[in-house]
């Protein structure tokens, strides 16, 4: 396999970790698993990607998909009643973003593992949803192989993040002098810059984060001085780069 390294961590007692290379821990999880099968529930707004996803999974002998949603309202709703082992959340939702989703699933307290899936830059999202009580994060550009080796890691009871973001140390909030311009803005706000990058215009945006107009127009005067842009041309310029770079 070509991708990136990825490492599984165990967290033990007191502040040590312990990382073992997932190429291992994948073959102990199956081992254990034997002919048990895990639910994964899948919540993916792309259909395409969400239906590969779904043959992926159920190609494999110690996972089953258990059920799919296309939104984080959907979504939430499958996951109180049914309680899947492990849900794949996509980071970017219509309505309500994943990051979001993984919130609410924390303050239920609903005992089931949650994996978020993104195109998106883990550099930036990785850790928000680390801190917002995600188990791990992996991008869909990655290799299907490595897709299945994370889940069955977050299975397992590890965090599953790439070889840089373990390298960065314990998850935590940056101070003012060494945090990035986009580790200052919030969540919401990083989402509303997710979307100028994809060229939404301020309804759809409202539509797509259930914010009013008003309420996106003030998220992105924030955002632009949060990044010292000078006007509006600069901040979807910056965004749309951004978006770019992410998904390379």
């Amino acid at each position: 396999m070509d991708s990136k390294i990825y490492w599984s961590i165990a967290l033990c007692a007191g502040t040590q970790k312990v990382r073992f290379p997932t190429e291992n821990m994948a073959a102990i999880q199956k081992d254990k698993k034997g002919t048990q099968k895990s639910r994964i529930f899948l919540v993916e707004d792309h259909p395409v990607f969400r239906d590969g996803l779904s043959k992926l999974l159920n190609s494999e002998d110690d996972l089953k998909v258990c059920g799919e949603a296309g939104d984080a309202k959907q979504g939430l709703k499958f996951i109180i009643k049914h309680k899947p082992d492990l849900v794949l959340v996509d980071i970017g939702l219509p309505g309500k973003s994943g990051l979001e989703l993984i919130k609410e699933v924390r303050a239920l307290k609903i005992d089931t593992k949650l994996l978020a899936v993104s195109m998106f830059d883990e550099a930036v999202y990785a850790q928000r949803v680390l801190r917002a009580g995600g188990d791990g994060y992996v991008m869909k550009q990655e290799d299907p192989e490595v897709i299945v080796l994370a889940i069955r890691d977050v299975l397992a009871g590890r965090i599953y993040v790439s070889e840089d973001v373990f390298a960065a140390g314990p998850i935590k909030q940056p101070s003012p002098q060494e945090a990035s311009p986009l580790s200052q803005l919030t969540d919401s706000e990083l989402e509303v810059l997710e979307c100028l990058g994809l060229g939404k215009s301020v309804p759809e945006i409202s539509t797509q984060t259930s914010l009013s107009k008003s309420e996106v127009k003030a998220q992105i005067n924030s955002i632009r001085r949060k990044l010292k842009l000078t006007n509006d041309n600069a901040l979807i310029r910056y965004a749309v780069c951004w978006v770019e770079d992410s998904c390379k």
